[in-house]
């Protein structure tokens, strides 16, 4: 792959359904050498900027981070489950990364609730809003096989 498209926009008009496009990413752990999912971080999109410093431009984005849950992938699905952090205060807990960090768009699926019925209301848009851990899809593509194992 030589090139991918990720997006983040307060609105994106395409399809039945507006509402807002915030892609997900795999970032680069701070070179752990950690194999796979161990080694990489999750996180949504905010926004694309870029600022300069002392003639230097540094392109970045800000980001809402997700936590692993676990050591390992799920026992009955194979895949690793990942939350959205929050601070004490129950705010996103962001941060600000070079765009260098991203490694790759990440594919993300609901776990649904095994005991409550999905509202009609929910539609794409709100998913990763509404839902509180995900599954980390690795079967999305192979460049995706290849790193989240």
């Amino acid at each position: 792959m030589y090139r991918e498209v990720i997006h983040s926009t307060p609105w994106w008009s395409k399809g039945d359904i507006s509402g807002p496009r915030r892609d997900c990413i795999f970032v680069d752990g701070g070179g752990t050498g950690a194999p796979g999912m161990q080694g990489l971080l999750v996180a949504r999109v905010y926004l694309f900027f870029r600022f300069s410093f002392a003639n230097v431009d540094y392109p970045c984005a800000l980001v809402h981070w997700y936590t692993t849950v676990g050591t390992e992938p799920d026992g009955s699905t194979g895949l690793w489950v990942v939350e959205p952090e929050y601070t004490r205060g129950h705010y996103r807990n962001m941060g600000v990364i070079h765009l260098d960090s991203i490694i790759r768009g990440a594919h993300l699926l609901p776990r649904f609730p095994s005991t409550t019925l999905l509202p009609r209301e929910i539609n794409y848009t709100q998913t990763l809003d509404v839902y509180r851990s995900f599954y980390v899809n690795k079967y999305v593509d192979h460049h995706a096989f290849e790193i989240a194992f």
